[in-house]
């Protein structure tokens, strides 16, 4: 979500997450974009610890998640991470000292602001990431069609992830721990991330259709951006003991009608945002009289994220996102958010 004629091109160009003035145009999906530099209020997760690993053997030859084959020729000691949520991983990992250019809005943890800045989100300055001569490269699938082209022909090694699933997350992970020696240190985390996910999933894995609540996720206003099927936003409110008012709609992010709306009828509307537009949004649809009369507003069950960060980047705290939407979808079961 982020600014705008041009904010509503990237939004075209994109595809999950994380926008901003007055009357702004809709932000781009979620990672999807993500925020201007804020601060953010939950705690990064530990850095792993140093531990020995066990380094695999190199050359490796890896698929992404684009399906393209890659070979990695030597351990990576230089790393370039055009996206917050894979520098997000990087740190989990406890690879922040091999980091060695990042984008405008890796923000998180704090560490990471201090990295050299090569890139907004879609537009990397080519020069200045050879200049840091990196021996690879974590990109985004929003860079497959126009950054990746022109860092395949500078014979650069790089990886995409493409967060379609939380499983998806967990496997991006497990790949940028499996190439950069962190293998163990991966597992321990996917594992720690997985017994969380699994906390909820057990309890909402067998609500009946009729006991799943209808809901709509919001990324902007004006018109209402929300998303659609394929995207992690949509498997986490499934996990989350919730329906995707939109799922069966469309895929990835989609502008929808207030009718579409009011036809759907939906018990929750979650709230998201970039940087401090999450209260812009709800504000501006708390004020629409239009959805006065869907089940959510009627019922005060008009949700806004704490953080747009956790619905928004497909990293570690995306796992933080979920047992928060599902305190939002299900209070009775999982408490009533804060």
């Amino acid at each position: 979500m982020k600014q705008h004629i041009a904010g509503l091109l990237v939004l075209l160009v994109l595809g999950g997450l994380v926008f901003l003035p007055a009357c702004p145009s809709p932000p781009p999906p979620t990672e999807t974009l993500p925020p201007p530099p804020t601060p953010t209020e939950t705690e990064p997760p530990a850095e792993a610890k140093p531990e020995t690993e066990e380094i695999p053997n190199f050359p490796l030859t890896v698929t992404d998640d684009l399906g393209r084959i890659i070979t990695i020729e030597k351990l990576p000691q230089r790393i370039v991470s055009l996206a917050p949520s894979n520098t997000e991983i990087l740190f989990a990992l406890g690879l922040g000292d091999k980091i060695v250019g990042t984008t405008d809005y890796c923000d998180y943890p704090e560490a990471a602001k201090s990295k050299p800045r090569v890139a907004g989100y879609i537009n990397p300055d080519l020069e200045k990431m050879v200049s840091q001569q990196p021996d690879l490269i974590i990109a985004e699938a929003i860079h497959e069609n126009t950054v990746l082209p022109a860092l395949e022909k500078l014979d650069l090694t790089v990886i995409v992830t493409s967060a379609t699933s939380l499983d998806t997350v967990m496997n991006d992970i497990k790949l940028i721990g499996e190439i950069t020696g962190k293998s163990r240190a991966a597992a321990k985390l996917v594992d720690d991330l997985t017994k969380r996910i699994q906390a909820v999933v057990t309890k909402t894995s067998e609500l009946t259709p009729e006991q799943r609540p209808g809901v709509l996720y919001a990324i902007w206003y004006d018109p209402i951006w929300t998303m659609g099927s394929g995207t992690f936003t949509d498997d986490l409110i499934w996990k989350a003991g919730g329906t995707n008012i939109f799922s069966e709609d469309f895929e990835k992010s989609h502008v929808v009608s207030l009718e579409a709306i009011i036809s759907k009828n939906p018990q929750v509307i979650i709230i998201s945002g970039m940087g401090t537009t999450g209260d812009l949004i709800y504000n501006n649809i708390m004020k629409e009289t239009r959805l006065a009369e869907v089940d959510a507003m009627r019922d005060s069950r008009v949700y806004k994220i704490s953080n747009a960060d956790l619905l928004e980047r497909p990293g570690p705290r995306v796992v933080d996102g979920l047992e928060e939407v599902a305190k939002f979808i299900h209070p009775e079961i999982f408490g009533t958010p804060k």
